[in-house]
């Protein structure tokens, strides 16, 4: 009880804050934090996997979404889980688990009710409205193809991978994801695949030179193993899909090995392109033509290798108009020895890897980069950079190198120019623990007009980061619902003008590394009294513009119709729903 109180007095006090006007006069720039509230908020989940990780298959998973899947306007969270390769010769599952948000700062496990605890060897998971009820569904990536999941509406989910036409996938699928490329109103999917992997070939530990790191035995992989082919599902618009990824020219017959991927619109002429990162290969950038086809243009585009001209070990992605000036750029997670590279977006599909000049590459060569985000951590207006890390080899600490299995997560704040500086310590001191971490997600879980940082870890308990922004701030959110198809309103461009600045963000499914951030848009808006303009285009309707808008408020809009201020209070449901 007393758990639960504090909670709400917490919340109280956050929304007397978040909406108490900016006063005018000069205040000091206060540095953000992000502060660990794991244990309050009653989520207790372990990945499973194996202590030894003798096989790559043990090391890649851990995703992590955040969804309202019953419609109560809260945000819930999934955890993916994998057994390990002798769990999984025994016929033995791990357990994923749905955390439901009881309003006062502290979730259930209603993974049993809910029928989602053991989709596959799960990897990831994507939220995607694939029949346009309105209601999110879940896709979840398994070594073994992927689980598609259909909203029921009472709080359950029904498998459909069947019925929709999915499970002739038998691969080991990643990053899969939901995005519209057509234009016709109805999400496809597009799944990436990594290793051509089988429990019944199993390579050797240690066994050849791809085997081995530092002159110590590891698991064998990527290098060294085979590749697939990735697919495009598209949507039939009945609950089904057709696989159409080579006639498309999306099929990856290199069979590169496919982590992360992202669906938007980089060039700006209203039509989904798909980025897709390769571990140890050249990364892909298809630019859509408009005919159902692709174009590959990541070599000619700049994104394809480092600035060095490297392949690197690509895994992670975060997009975002971390500029401010309407254009989304990627920043990619990598290999220890290497660096997170970040390709600004300079228009016209050309991309420079600014990564040194902007200040992100020195603090992240030392680790192994996983789940990644741009986000702004102080409702400043400008896009911060938050990286996890954590090696995919305990044997690293035989090599007395200095290298570590756990390794700390990295916090760049932007300066407001482009660049970054790397400030976790002063930040969150709670990030920079060595951990073993992969997916992260980012919302305001809690609807204190701040966002939080969800991780999973694959050593450990997931961490739950809640940011405490400069409370000089302001801030709007914005839940969008497209009408009458594409309800999720999935890569809808929003702009919002404030205080002299343009902020660019859309909803995206996937991300990061095999993870889903929130759907609702959430702006900070540094000491700006009023939102002069918020332009929305959406995808298959006129754009709505509102002016002269008023911060410090969760809105919902629904395509065509005006905005609707809604209202959130503890242990209680929305006054304006779905």
């Amino acid at each position: 009880m007393r758990r639960v109180c504090a909670g709400l007095l917490f919340l109280v006090g956050m929304r007397l804050m978040a909406q108490a006007p900016a006063s005018t006069a000069a205040r000091p720039v206060v540095t953000p934090q992000l502060v660990d509230i794991t244990a309050s908020t009653g989520v207790r989940f372990k990945h499973l996997s194996s202590s030894d990780q003798r096989y790559i298959v043990e090391s890649m998973s851990g995703g992590v979404a955040l969804l309202d899947y019953d419609g109560d306007g809260w945000l819930d969270i999934y955890f993916t889980n994998a057994p390990s390769v002798a769990m999984a010769l025994k016929g033995e599952t791990a357990r994923s688990a749905l955390f439901h948000n009881n309003h006062d700062g502290t979730f259930t496990d209603v993974t049993d009710k809910a029928g989602v605890a053991n989709p596959c060897w799960a990897m990831g998971a994507a939220v995607g409205d694939y029949d346009n009820d309105g209601w999110p569904d879940l896709l979840v990536s398994c070594f073994g193809g992927v689980k598609l999941y259909r909203n029921q509406h009472d709080g359950t989910f029904r498998d459909v991978t069947k019925d929709a036409g999915l499970a002739a996938d038998t691969a080991w699928a990643t990053g899969a994801v939901f995005g519209d490329y057509d234009n016709d109103g109805f999400a496809d999917i597009f799944v990436p695949h990594y290793v051509d992997f089988h429990l019944s070939d199993l390579p050797e530990f240690g066994s050849k030179s791809t085997c081995r790191y530092h002159d110590v035995a590891v698991q064998c992989g990527p290098r060294g193993l085979k590749g697939t082919t990735d697919l495009l599902f598209h949507n039939n618009g009945n609950g089904t899909f057709t696989e159409v990824g080579a006639e498309a020219g999306v099929s990856n017959p290199q069979h590169y090995f496919g982590l992360g991927t992202a669906w938007t619109d980089f060039d700006n002429d209203g039509k989904l392109d798909l980025f897709v990162a390769n571990d140890g290969q050249a990364n892909l950038l298809f630019h859509n033509e408009g005919d159902g086809h692709f174009k590959e243009s990541g070599l000619e585009a700049g994104v394809a290798l480092s600035d060095d001209g490297l392949e690197q070990a690509n895994m992670g992605v975060a997009v975002g108009d971390y500029e401010n000036k309407g254009r989304m750029s990627v920043a990619v997670s990598h290999f220890s020895d290497e660096y997170m590279t970040l390709y600004r977006n300079d228009g016209g599909l050309a991309f420079t890897d600014v990564a040194r000049p902007a200040g992100v590459a020195a603090a992240t060569v030392p680790y192994v980069g996983w789940g990644d985000a741009f986000v702004d951590l102080n409702n400043s207006g400008w896009q911060d950079l938050v990286l996890v890390n954590g090696h995919v080899y305990p044997q690293v600490e035989e090599t007395r190198l200095g290298i570590h299995y756990r390794e700390p997560g990295v916090v760049f704040l932007s300066t407001h120019d482009g660049k970054f500086r790397e400030a976790t310590q002063q930040v969150s001191p709670a990030l920079g623990l060595p951990r073993v971490s992969r997916g992260l997600a980012v919302g305001d879980l809690f609807h204190r007009g701040a966002l939080d940082v969800v991780i999973e870890n694959l050593d450990g308990e997931p961490t739950i980061l809640s940011s405490r922004p400069d409370p000089a701030n302001t801030w709007i959110s914005l839940t969008l619902e497209g009408a009458p198809k594409n309800k999720l309103a999935l890569n809808t461009r929003v702009r919002v003008m404030a205080g002299g600045v343009t902020q660019t963000a859309e909803p995206r499914s996937g991300g990061s590394y095999l993870s889903q951030s929130d759907l609702s848009l959430h702006f900070g808006l540094g000491r700006a009294g009023a939102i002069d303009r918020i332009e929305v285009d959406w995808r298959d309707g006129p754009p709505q513009v509102f002016t002269n808008v008023a911060p410090n408020h969760f809105y919902a809009l629904r395509e065509g119709q005006p905005l609707r201020v809604v209202t959130f209070l503890p242990a209680a449901r929305p006054a304006v729903k779905r």
